[in-house]
């Protein structure tokens, strides 16, 4: 029987072994065969699998929609309209999520700019408008 133990896939995936372990449990990897020594053995196959999954990670793509990704390729009628669609949804959402950290900083920049770094805890203005919960 031809493959990799777990020890050679987690090489050969730049991954940890728990990380090979966690992904069979969250169903993006197939549980693989045994030998009769009782080693796991995977397909050399599984390594793309595991580089396709911590290339979608690296782009936002969360387990859960990594593994609709991979679910598509097997599914019968899908086309590459799918995908993009799932691309362009995961575009919008960075988007949006940009447009959060851009309002966070600003509200940074401004509590910073009001605080001298200087007088009493107690009249940190930084931590009051924290307190009453303004954001400036």
């Amino acid at each position: 029987m031809e493959g990799l133990t777990i020890g050679r896939l987690a090489r050969e995936g730049q991954v940890n072994v728990e990380t090979i372990r966690y992904y069979e449990r969250r169903g993006l990897l197939p549980r693989p065969p045994r030998r009769p020594s009782g080693y796991r053995i995977f397909s050399p196959s599984t390594v793309q699998v595991l580089r396709f999954v911590k290339t979608a990670q690296a782009l936002g793509f969360s387990l859960k929609e990594i593994k609709a990704l991979l679910s598509l390729r097997i599914q019968p009628g899908r086309s590459c309209s799918d995908v993009r669609q799932r691309a362009e949804q995961k575009t919008h959402e960075i988007d949006q999520k940009i447009l959060t950290l851009q309002a966070m900083r600003k509200a940074l920049v401004r509590l910073t700019a009001a605080c001298s770094g200087r007088g009493p805890i107690s009249e940190c203005p930084i931590l009051d408008s924290l307190e009453a919960g303004e954001k400036r």
